[in-house]
């Protein structure tokens, strides 16, 4: 995968550290940027929120949208070359921020529904420490498989996960089921649910703000 477009937000100068933010299906950079002036922050931080490849997707009959892979109902795990691919894209952000001199332990990886399937594969194989990982109305992808691609550098990372009670697109209970795996293997997850479907409300708005504020304090 070349090189991905993304946008960039800085709170203020002097930023204490880098958020990367991965939007969902169908979405683009553009989704989560009008929500960074309502997170009450501490310290400046950067937000990076990359683009995603237009892709077909089966679920949606192969029309080409944005998308960090493929969802095939009948194949569950079809997307796993598309997740690697997507990793390493975003993995190759990391490492243009910390050339740029943030330190990887400030960089926090954060994502929404297929966003963030990319953003705990990559969070938790990374071999170097990362501030936090946010996941937001999503999952974890081969949940049963997860302990094979884990990084002893992030096993003490935060982890945020936030799901919607009445999500119709991603089950709730598919949530708790990666929570539980992520909890067996001993990581810190502070886990929120709200009354939501697929989306974002004020209140986990401000529970992201105050998650940040904790980890980069």
């Amino acid at each position: 995968m070349e090189q991905i477009e993304y946008l960039e937000t800085e709170t203020g100068p002097d930023t204490t550290g880098t958020v990367i933010w991965l939007h969902g299906l169908g979405a683009d950079a553009t989704d989560f940027e009008p929500i960074v002036p309502m997170l009450d922050l501490n310290q400046h931080l950067r937000f990076v929120f990359p683009n995603a490849p237009v892709r077909p997707i089966t679920i949606n009959g192969g029309m080409e949208m944005r998308g960090w892979y493929d969802i095939d109902p009948g194949a569950p795990l079809a997307g796993s070359e598309d997740i690697e691919a997507s990793t390493a894209a975003i993995d190759a952000l990391v490492q243009q921020e910390c050339a740029n001199g943030v330190p990887s332990e400030k960089i926090t990886l954060a994502g929404f529904s297929q966003g963030g399937v990319i953003a705990m594969q990559l969070g938790l194989s990374h071999p170097q420490k990362l501030c936090g990982i946010m996941a937001l109305s999503t999952y974890l992808h081969d949940h049963e498989h997860v302990a094979e691609r884990l990084s002893f550098a992030n096993v003490d990372t935060p982890i945020f996960m936030g799901h919607g009670l009445s999500d119709p697109m991603i089950p709730i209970t598919r949530a708790i089921t990666s929570r539980e795996a992520l909890l067996g293997l001993n990581y810190h997850v502070e886990w929120h649910e709200y009354a939501m479907g697929h989306q974002v409300c004020p209140q986990e708005i401000a529970d992201i703000a105050q998650w940040l504020n904790q980890i980069y304090a």
